[in-house]
């Protein structure tokens, strides 16, 4: 945490109720700041149906921030993410792509609505966020977290240069195991609470049950993509995705998914154990959307095979779900890059990996990192 970036500031924290929102209360307070505590509801639209755990989240979030001083105050945005993030959601799996409900709520609520609502009466609003940001030849990035299973980076690189700017995230230097350390050593009410799971406001309910409550379901087929027999049978290609094992109720597995016919509601499969039908190296990216400058052609690093690098390349690595593990690869642009311009870049991009990739599944984000897997570009979703 950089303490002379904070100095003279007005601070916002999003306080969430959970231990790590919580820990970057006492973080700024033991460094003699007092910001002002805020509890973003966004939770579904009939409590009665959905074991939501929002009640408790509030009584935790009100505890830690009377136990420093601090002004709690609840911002309503349900109606921006019911409008705006789950929409997205449910316009992604009818049309037979992979979403991430958790990286559009940063960009559209976290740093967004907020930002609309209260968040622009303050300079920097704070989050518990496993990522950290540094200024480089005068430019602030978005760089990656020293826990490489909590970092959540890619769940940011969606977010505008704008929020960045004004983004800080006081324990993005220490692990995950730290951050409980200190909860219990400083006696948090919420220290030994278990981490959510899922969709940022989902808590236990299920993504399926989700998904179904807003889409429905529909009887489709199961086909063998090498025979084109028919195997079986689905709810919908919704609740499916590119690469799944599970769930398919198959027998004589396992069988993966391999692709979609949305048009005709039909799943192709194919058995065995991790089929060569199911990997990928070489993908296209679209909508670019790069955080602090674009990606900018260096084609003569070292370690990199010259006579399989384009014209218009950079060395990256890259994720393509929240995994510890990052992929070498290079991203070959469609046209030079050489504007600083920020957001949304028109054009695709090729993203060659080194590596076999698993699962690769339209719609889903590929987040693009330095050759280091420090500095974070931003990110573009994958295409057909």
């Amino acid at each position: 945490m950089n303490i002379d970036e904070l100095k003279d500031r007005r601070i916002a924290v999003l306080l969430s109720g959970g231990v790590d929102s919580s820990v970057v209360v006492y973080e700024l307070a033991s460094h003699g700041f007092h910001p002002d505590c805020f509890y973003i509801k966004i939770g579904p639209e009939e409590k009665e149906e959905w074991n939501c755990s929002s009640e408790e989240d509030l009584e935790m979030a009100t505890a830690v921030a009377a136990r420093f001083g601090c002004r709690l105050q609840v911002v309503d945005c349900h109606k921006e993410y019911w409008s705006q993030v789950t929409r997205y959601t449910m316009d992604k799996v009818k049309s037979g792509f992979t979403p991430n409900p958790d990286v559009m709520c940063n960009r559209l609520i976290k740093f967004g609505a907020f930002d609309e609502k209260v968040g622009h009466e303050y300079d920097l609003i704070a989050t518990g966020h496993y990522a950290q940001t540094e200024w480089i030849d005068g430019k602030k990035w978005l760089t990656t977290s020293p826990d490489p299973v909590k970092d959540q980076t890619d769940f940011l690189a969606q977010i505008e240069g704008w929020q960045l700017r004004k983004a800080v995230f006081p324990i993005g230097h220490y692990e995950k195991d730290e951050v409980r350390k200190i909860a219990e050593r400083e006696h948090l009410i919420n220290a030994r609470r278990k981490d959510s799971q899922g969709i940022c406001f989902l808590g236990n309910i299920d993504y399926n049950e989700y998904i179904r409550r807003y889409v429905g379901e529909q009887k489709g087929d199961i086909m063998e993509l090498e025979t084109g027999r028919r195997i079986g049978e689905h709810n919908g290609h919704w609740f499916h995705t590119i690469g799944q094992r599970k769930g398919l109720g198959l027998s004589g597995g396992p069988w993966f998914v391999i692709k979609k016919d949305v048009e005709h509601n039909i799943l192709y499969v194919s058995h065995g154990y991790d089929p060569e039908t199911a990997y990928k190296k070489d993908f296209k990216i679209h909508d670019l959307h790069w955080l602090t400058e674009s990606p900018k052609c260096s084609c003569n690093s070292s370690g990199w095979d010259q006579t399989h690098i384009a014209e218009h390349c950079v060395p990256i690595t890259f994720k393509i779900r929240h995994t510890p593990e990052y992929h070498p690869g290079f991203l070959e642009l469609s046209t030079p890059h050489t504007s600083e311009e920020l957001g949304e870049q028109e054009g695709t991009a090729i993203v060659h990996s080194l590596d076999r990739i698993h699962g690769v599944a339209p719609g889903q984000f590929c987040v693009v990192y330095d050759e280091h897997h420090h500095r974070c570009y931003g990110s573009g979703e994958i295409m057909l």
